[in-house]
């Protein structure tokens, strides 16, 4: 009887291990952003983006909806925060990376490079956080 009641208790501990091993790698996909801000404004396919937050955690891939289908933007990418690590990618529509920026605490960083757009007129990028607080992401971008 206790060796039965040993093995279910085992088995119960394997299935929640398992199970929050599953939580855990869904959630490395997600971003977790507490008090963004986030303005936009694009015209004729140029324009800005203006992000802040107050703390990140995660990944997740945003679009930026420019209406040049496959056409090539010049773009200029600021970021900075207080602590933590952050990290842009700017992605190509096969999603190849065109260029990574990576923000250092009290700095802000400057990059700017050619990235495709489309064939919806979309911009893709990709935000990486670790810890990240009182940050902000810029873009600026025209054809």
């Amino acid at each position: 009887m206790a060796r039965r009641w040993w093995l279910a208790r085992a088995g119960l501990l394997i299935i929640r291990t398992i199970g929050l091993g599953l939580i855990m790698l869904s959630l490395t996909a997600c971003l977790l952003i507490s008090g963004e801000t986030t303005s936009a404004d694009v015209q004729d396919g140029a324009g800005n983006l203006v992000s802040s937050f107050v703390g990140a955690e995660g990944r997740a891939e945003r679009i930026l909806e420019l209406g040049l289908a496959d056409s090539e933007v010049q773009v200029i990418a600021i970021v900075s925060i207080e602590s933590g690590d952050l990290e842009l990618v700017l992605l190509q529509p096969d999603g190849s990376v065109a260029f990574t920026i990576t923000a250092r605490p009290d700095a802000e960083i400057t990059r700017s490079g050619l990235v495709r757009t489309n064939d919806q007129g979309q911009l893709r990028y990709q935000i990486n956080a670790r810890g990240a607080r009182n940050g902000q992401v810029q873009l600026f971008f025209q054809p």
